[in-house]
Formats: C-alpha cells, sequence, structure tokens
C-alpha cells in the first residue's frame, strides 16, 4: 500500500504565498480563494505524480499539550496566522475531502506527531509512506519504505519538489535520520523557538555527532572540542536534553485513520462554482472529462472570529 501523508498547514501557508500577489477573491463578496486555488492544484498533482493508493492530510488543532508542557514559549514567536487563511481554511477541509483525501486532527497534538505515528503503524506493515512537508524534522522518519517529498521554496520555485531518502537526508543534513532530532537539539529550531547550544551551528554538531554518535554522549563527553564549549555544554545539558525531547516526534497517539473518502467529482463542481473558482473549475472539468457544474448560488463567509476562536483558542 502507497500512502501519502501531507503536512495541511505546511502546505497551506506556501499555497496562500505563492497565490498572494494574485489577490485572488470571489466577486459577489471579496471572499478569498488565493490559497484554495493553490491547494487545489498542489493536491491535484500530488496525486497525479505520486499515485498514491490512500491519502491523508493532517492539520493541528490547538496547540500543541506536550510542547507547551516542556517550553511554554513554544513557536511563540511566530507571526499570527493572516486572515485570509483563517478564513479559507475550513473550505480548505472541506475540498480536501471532496477529493477524496481523509482529513485528520486531534486537539492538542501537532499534526506532526500525528504524521509520525501513522508512519511508525503503516510502515510496520510494510507500507511505503510519502511524507509532504518542507519541515525538517521529518528527516527523523526517514529509512526504508519512508521518504520525504518537500516542496520547493517559495523564494525559488524553480528547484522543484525535492524527494529525500535517508541517503539524502544525511547529504542534506550531515547526519543519518537516526541522528537529526540530536543535531535539532544541538542547533536549535528558530522556527519553532527552540534555542540550541550558543555558537554551535550545523558544522560543530555533525563533528560532535559523528565524533561520539549521539546527543547524549556530546553532552557527557570528559573532553570537547573546541574546548571554549566545554563548560558551556555541562551547564546547559539539561536544557538541551529537552530540546530533544521537543523536537524528536512521538508515536503513541492513539487515533484511527479509518476509511478513505471517494472522490466527489459533482460536489468538487459544485463547491468550486459555489467559490467562484471559473479558472480552477474549468481544469478540473476538463481533467476529467466532466460536463459543466450546475449554477450554484454562493455561501456568505463565515465569520472570521469565530473560526479563528475555534482554531486557535
Amino acid at each position: 500500500m502507497r500512502w501519502l501523508l501531507v503536512d495541511g498547514f505546511n502546505l497551506v501557508f506556501r499555497s496562500h504565498f505563492a497565490m498572494e500577489r494574485s489577490n485572488l477573491r470571489r466577486s459577489s463578496d471579496q471572499f478569498p480563494t488565493g490559497a484554495l486555488h493553490g491547494w487545489m492544484k498542489s493536491l491535484q498533482d500530488l496525486r497525479d505524480n505520486e499515485k498514491p493508493d490512500r491519502a491523508a492530510v493532517f492539520f493541528d488543532l490547538g496547540g500543541s499539550d506536550r510542547h507547551l508542557a516542556v517550553l511554554p514559549d513554544y513557536k511563540a514567536q511566530r507571526d499570527e496566522t493572516p486572515e485570509d487563511i483563517v478564513l479559507q481554511l475550513p473550505e480548505i477541509k472541506k475540498l480536501t475531502a471532496l477529493l477524496g483525501f481523509k482529513v485528520i486532527e486531534q486537539r492538542g497534538v501537532e499534526a506532526d506527531d500525528l504524521i509520525a505515528t501513522a508512519v511508525h503503524r503503516l510502515s510496520q506493515h510494510g507500507d511505503e509512506c510519502i511524507i509532504v512537508s518542507a519541515d525538517k524534522d521529518f528527516g527523523q522518519c526517514v529509512g526504508g519504505s519512508v521518504m520525504q517529498l518537500a516542496p520547493p521554496p517559495t523564494a525559488n520555485p524553480a528547484l522543484g519538489w525535492r524527494r529525500l531518502d535517508a541517503t539524502g537526508v544525511e547529504e542534506k543534513f550531515g547526519v543519518p535520520p537516526a541522528l537529526i532530532a540530536d543535531y535539532l537539539a544541538l542547533v536549535g529550531d528558530t522556527s519553532d523557538n527552540i534555542p540550541g547550544l550558543k555558537g554551535v551551528g550545523p558544522k560543530t554538531a555533525v563533528k560532535w555527532l559523528k565524533q561520539y554518535g549521539s546527543l547524549e554522549a556530546v553532552l557527557t563527553a570528559e573532553a570537547i572540542e573546541p574546548v571554549r564549549f566545554a563548560e558551556q555544554v555541562k551547564l546547559e545539558a539539561d536544557r538541551i536534553r529537552s530540546n530533544l525531547s521537543l523536537v524528536r516526534f512521538q508515536t503513541h497517539f492513539d487515533f484511527e485513520i479509518g476509511e478513505m473518502p471517494d472522490e466527489d467529482k459533482t460536489g468538487v463542481m459544485d463547491f468550486l462554482n459555489t467559490m467562484e473558482m471559473h479558472s480552477t473549475l474549468r481544469r478540473y472539468q476538463q481533467k476529467h472529462g466532466l460536463a459543466s457544474a450546475p449554477e450554484v448560488k454562493s455561501a456568505p463567509p463565515p465569520n472570521p472570529k469565530s473560526v479563528q476562536g475555534d482554531l486557535f483558542e
């Protein structure tokens, strides 16, 4: 069985910013649709190119309880989610299900942990897993029947999608997948507001991990070089161990992937028609050889306050 496991927010943000300059909106009420256009194209391209047997999209729902218990400032530095994304998110989830992708979310559990849990279960049964995300943390999941498919950087889309197997992860970071969490604990992760060991960059972290074999061996080594780090490593050892608990995925979460929804082509056409996404609708009809969808009256936009309260409380 070949699975496509999509990091929802990671791809939603990229869809939004890729289309932001176009400022696409529903003409009847100016409801934003840019992220929806990009999302629709991304999911269809992924399915066409990867040809999975099953596909699921994972979303965050509220904060991550386990991360916040260790680091109250976890991700605290991030800007607020753009209002256009907040408004479109319920519609993105609706469209995702209509396209035949399973939507999976669990309040208080980060989507990354849910994906890692799914990968752990599925790969144990011999299934092939393709993780779709630009998040470097997923390098720790790669190996055997699991690979990562990273979208092109928003700033340089010409680079195209990048496919990482275990060899690719080691070439990219300098350490194998089994040491990615150790590596991130040392260098930190600015995107998640996790400070690493001050002054320790990728080259030093890779050197230490190759020399000592693990983060714990680095932290308990009798002699660290360069020697200027020796006292700092001793003083901050416990904090760096806490970093490891933050960056290493947990795979024990209790949820069922359940049955995959069938693609509802008529439902997709009705949705695109309602959202007045006419160019995307025409491409979808041409792709599937479908007749024009009947005209559907546009729905009023959701209340942004109620949506944001539900997602981020």
